[in-house]
C-alpha cells in the first residue's frame, strides 16, 4: 500500500542524526555518572563528592528518564513516528526537574558561580525544547505520523 507522506527535507534528516548522536552521548554520560559518581567528569573536588552524595535517590532516575526518552524520541523521529512528541515532552520535563532541583535545592550556584554551572544545563534544556518543537513541526508538516 502506498502512502502520501511528504518527503522529509535533508536538513531534517541531518538534525535527526544529530539528535541521535546527542542522545547517545547523553545516555553515555548518564551511565558514567551511575558508574563513577562525582568522578564521572574527571577528578572531583571534595565539594563535588559531597554534592553528589547528597543527591536524592530519585535524582539519577530522573537523569536516566531525561536522557533515555531523548534518545528514544530521536529514534522515533528517524522512524517517522508521532511517538517522538510525547518522548521529547517527557525528556524536557525531566531535564527541567533535574536541573531545577539542582539549582534550587543545593548551593551549587553560590559555590561555583552561575557563569560556570548554568550555561551547559541551559543548553541541554534548549536542545530538549527544540527537539519537542521539531517533532511538533514535523507532525504539522506530515513528516511523521
Amino acid at each position: 500500500m502506498m502512502t502520501n507522506t511528504p518527503r522529509v527535507p535533508l536538513w531534517f534528516r541531518i538534525v535527526m542524526l544529530l539528535l541521535i548522536a546527542w542522545g547517545l552521548v547523553g545516555c553515555f554520560a548518564c551511565i558514567q555518572q551511575f558508574r563513577l559518581g562525582a568522578e564521572a567528569m574527571g577528578p572531583a573536588t571534595e565539594y563535588q563528592r559531597a554534592l553528589y552524595a547528597s543527591l536524592p535517590i530519585w535524582y539519577n532516575a530522573v537523569y536516566a528518564v531525561a536522557t533515555g526518552t531523548a534518545l528514544l524520541g530521536a529514534f522515533a523521529l528517524l522512524l517517522r513516528s508521532v511517538l517522538s512528541i510525547p518522548l521529547f515532552a517527557i525528556s524536557l520535563v525531566a531535564v527541567l526537574i533535574q536541573f531545577g532541583w539542582l539549582f534550587l535545592a543545593t548551593d551549587i550556584v553560590a559555590v561555583r558561580g552561575a557563569g560556570q554551572v548554568m550555561p551547559f544545563p541551559a543548553f541541554i534544556a534548549g536542545v530538549a525544547a527544540a527537539s519537542l518543537w521539531l517533532a511538533r513541526h514535523a507532525r504539522a508538516r506530515g513528516w511523521i505520523a
